[in-house]
């Protein structure tokens, strides 16, 4: 089992930057792919950026965001802030079959999920 908790989000204004973390625990992180989600409200959930369990593989939907990650943490930096960016930002984790889109953007395809974090983004 591993658990998941988000830190960093906040208010920020347009052009601003953030970097949010997924703090694991659970031996198995370290060989688990990661995906970073945003819902907005009204919207469906969405992935932002992913990132395979070597570090060898990343997707990114937008080039202003950046994942990285070591043994026990992922991070998400999100540069250039704007206001459609505002959501609820959840990281996800589970060992991926494979990295292409099909799978990766898949949310089902996660076992576990933090609680999620706010990023709000004034103009």
């Amino acid at each position: 089992q591993v658990q998941l908790a988000e830190s960093g989000g906040g208010l920020v204004q347009a052009g601003g930057s953030l970097t949010l973390s997924c703090a694991a625990s659970g031996y198995s992180f370290s060989t688990y792919g990661v995906g970073w989600f945003r819902q907005a409200p009204g919207r469906e959930r969405e992935l932002v950026a992913a990132i395979s369990w070597s570090g060898g593989n990343t997707y990114y939907a937008d080039s202003r965001f950046t994942i990285y990650r070591d043994a026990a943490t992922a991070y998400l930096q999100m540069n250039s802030l704007r206001r459609e960016d505002t959501a609820v930002y959840y990281c996800a984790a589970d060992r991926l079959p494979d990295f292409t889109s099909e799978t990766i953007s898949n949310r089902f395809r996660y076992r576990f999920w933090g609680q999620g974090t706010q990023v709000t983004v004034s103009s």
